[in-house]
């Protein structure tokens, strides 16, 4: 299965946006892109397309696609009914493996898809290795019994603490290990701070 490997910490310091939860102390350390020229290209005004194309691949690392894969949300999107920036964020939220990062299952989405790629999970009774599937309103997401008995889950609330708080279209229970899907994420359930309508630009050039 393709998957980015390049430090997260690196392109969170390309985008100028913390991808990974650990990079929050390495931007507040240092906040230029990586490379001997970074000082240089920062003086540049960026361009539109420039503008465009940092707000895509920050979202795409955020959620960790490859580019065919963030290509083909957005043209999916485009097609469905609805402002196409607000649709793809969906999209991306109903994920598997960031339903498990959202419910609090995993400190991150980069291990929530290892625990999904490694059949941690059932999805409405059947093991899923497949990140990338798209959860539905009435799905039920439960850790495999083989699995509760990992280190992992053991300590789940040392390895991944419980978030303040969940999302209104996820029920979840901690004791359980499971996800009840009771609604369709809203723009306002993903990250505040996505500028969405960049992005839909720069696939309509």
């Amino acid at each position: 299965m393709a998957r980015d490997t390049q430090s997260i910490v690196k392109m969170s310091r390309r985008e100028g946006y913390a991808l990974h939860p650990k990079a929050h102390k390495a931007l507040m350390k240092r906040t230029s892109m990586p490379g001997q020229s970074a000082s240089s290209f920062n003086r540049n005004k960026p361009s539109q397309y420039s503008i465009q194309l940092r707000e895509k691949q920050k979202v795409k690392r955020l959620y960790g696609l490859l580019e065919k894969q963030f290509s083909n949300l957005m043209k999916e999107a485009s097609r469905t009914r609805g402002q196409s920036g607000a649709t793809l964020l969906q999209f991306l939220e109903l994920r598997m493996d960031n339903t498990v990062y959202r419910a609090g299952f995993a400190p991150s989405r980069r291990a929530a898809r290892q625990l999904v790629s490694h059949g941690h999970f059932m999805l409405n009774g059947r093991r899923v290795d497949i990140p990338s599937i798209r959860v539905n309103e009435g799905d039920e997401i439960v850790i495999r019994e083989k699995s509760k008995g990992t280190d992992y889950i053991k300590r789940l609330d040392d390895t991944s603490p419980a978030p303040s708080a969940t999302p209104t279209w996820l029920k979840v229970s901690r004791k359980q290990v499971s996800i009840k899907v009771t609604g369709v994420p809203t723009r306002d359930d993903a990250e505040p701070d996505i500028k969405e309508q960049l992005i839909v630009e720069y696939y309509s050039r």
